[in-house]
C-alpha cells in the first residue's frame, strides 16, 4: 500500500480545517436565518423630526440584528440635504452594501440614488416616502394618502360638532415639504376631507423641508392677515403643527384646534394640554421592523411580498390612528404603548395627565 507523503497529508489537514472554521464562521454570522455578513444602508432624510435618531434608526438596526447576527447596518442622516444624501448613497455603495432602504429628503432626486443603485444589483427599498419617477424594489409606509384624509376630517368634524362657523371663518392648511412625495400623499388626503366640508380654506402653505420655524413664520402671516378669522389649521406633521401653535402663542391669541401626525412625544404633550388637537399613531416600530424583513427577505436572495402597489413598487402599507385626548391613553401613552406615561406626564403636565386619568 502507497504510503501518503506527510506534507500531503497535512496540506489535505489544513484544508479541511480551513473549510470548517470557514463553515462556522458563516454558521456563526448569519444569525442561522440568511443574509451572512451583509450590509445594509439606512439612510434617513433630515433631522427637522426628532423620530429618526430616537426611534427609527435604533429599531431596524436591532430588527436587523434579531434575523442576521452577522449583518452591518450603515446608518446616514443627511440633515436635510439632498446631494448629501446622495454623497451617503455613493459611499454605501462603494462599501458594499447589499440593500440600500432610503427615506429620501427629495423624492425627485432620489430617482438617480435607485437607478445607480439598481444599476449594480444593490436592491433599493423606499421607506416612508415614495420616489415616484423610478420603480424602487419595494415601499414600505403608513398609508400617507389616508393619514392626511384621516387628521383632515377629524378637524372638519370636530368644527361642525362646535356648530356652523361663524362669520366668514376658516382654516389653514400648512402641508410638508414640496420635495416630499409622503408630503404629497398627506396633502391630497387633507384636500378630499377638507374641499368636501363646506368650510373656507383661507390659505395653504408648503413647508420647505417640513422646518417648523418655516411653518411658524407663515402662519404668524396668517395670523396678521386673517384677524380673528382662523378657527383651525390643518398641519402635516408634528413640527409644523407646533410651529403653528408657536405661531399663536406669540401673537397672543387664542390657539385653534391644530393637527399634526407623528405622535411625537412634544406633540402627545400638547395634546395633553389642549394646544393641539390631534395626532397620527403610525408605530414606528411597525414600518421600521418590515422595512428590515424585507431587506433581510432581499439579502438572503428572496422577494418580499407587499399588500399594496404603488408608483408601480411593491408596497406595504400601514393603517394609521388618529389620536385625540380622548383616546390618548387608549392608542398612545401608558405602560404598553409607545409613549411611556412618566416620559410625557412631567411635572408641567402632571395636572392635565391627571385630568386624563394618565398615571
Amino acid at each position: 500500500m502507497k504510503q501518503i507523503p506527510l506534507r500531503t497529508s497535512a496540506a489535505a489537514l489544513f484544508a479541511v480545517a480551513l473549510l470548517a472554521s470557514a463553515t462556522a464562521c458563516s454558521s456563526e454570522t448569519s444569525g442561522g436565518s440568511g443574509g451572512g455578513s451583509a450590509k445594509i444602508a439606512f439612510l434617513m432624510p433630515d433631522l427637522a423630526s426628532t423620530r429618526y435618531e430616537l426611534y427609527d434608526a435604533p429599531l431596524f438596526k436591532a430588527k436587523v440584528k434579531e434575523l442576521c447576527a452577522g449583518c452591518q447596518v450603515l446608518y446616514q442622516n443627511a440633515g436635510g440635504d439632498a446631494a448629501k444624501q446622495q454623497q451617503q448613497a455613493n459611499s454605501a455603495l462603494a462599501q458594499g452594501v447589499k440593500v440600500i432602504v432610503l427615506d429620501p429628503v427629495d423624492s425627485a432626486a432620489a430617482a438617480t440614488t435607485v437607478r445607480t443603485a439598481q444599476s449594480r444589483g444593490v436592491k433599493v427599498i423606499a421607506y416612508d416616502r415614495p420616489v415616484p419617477a423610478v420603480r424602487a424594489d419595494y415601499y414600505v409606509s403608513f398609508d400617507n394618502e389616508k393619514i392626511g384624509a384621516m387628521i383632515g376630517q377629524s378637524l372638519v368634524d370636530h368644527l361642525k360638532g362646535g356648530g356652523p362657523v361663524a362669520g366668514g371663518g376658516g382654516i389653514l392648511q400648512v402641508n410638508g415639504s414640496p420635495t416630499d412625495a409622503a408630503a404629497g400623499l398627506i396633502k391630497k388626503g387633507i384636500h378630499s376631507a377638507v374641499d368636501a366640508s363646506g368650510l373656507k380654506l383661507l390659505a395653504e402653505y408648503d413647508t420647505p423641508a417640513w422646518e417648523p420655524g418655516k411653518a411658524q413664520s407663515w402662519v404668524s402671516g396668517q395670523i396678521s392677515k386673517f384677524p380673528g378669522k382662523i378657527v383651525g389649521v390643518v398641519a402635516a406633521n408634528d413640527g409644523t403643527g407646533g410651529g403653528s401653535i408657536a405661531a399663536f402663542k406669540a401673537a397672543g391669541v387664542e390657539v385653534p384646534p391644530v393637527t399634526g401626525n407623528d405622535a411625537e412625544l412634544a406633540a402627545a404633550q400638547r395634546i395633553v394640554n389642549g394646544d393641539q388637537y390631534n395626532t397620527i399613531s403610525k408605530p414606528i416600530k411597525t414600518v421600521a421592523e418590515s422595512a428590515a424583513a424585507a431587506a433581510h427577505a432581499f439579502v438572503s436572495g428572496e422577494r418580499p411580498k407587499g399588500n399594496a402597489t404603488l408608483f408601480d413598487t411593491p408596497s406595504e402599507l400601514f393603517t394609521p390612528t388618529v389620536v385625540t385626548r380622548e383616546n390618548l391613553a387608549d392608542v398612545l401613552v401608558g405602560a404598553d404603548k409607545p409613549l411611556k406615561t412618566g416620559d410625557v406626564c412631567t411635572a408641567t403636565y402632571a395636572r392635565a395627565c391627571a385630568e386624563l386619568g394618565l398615571k
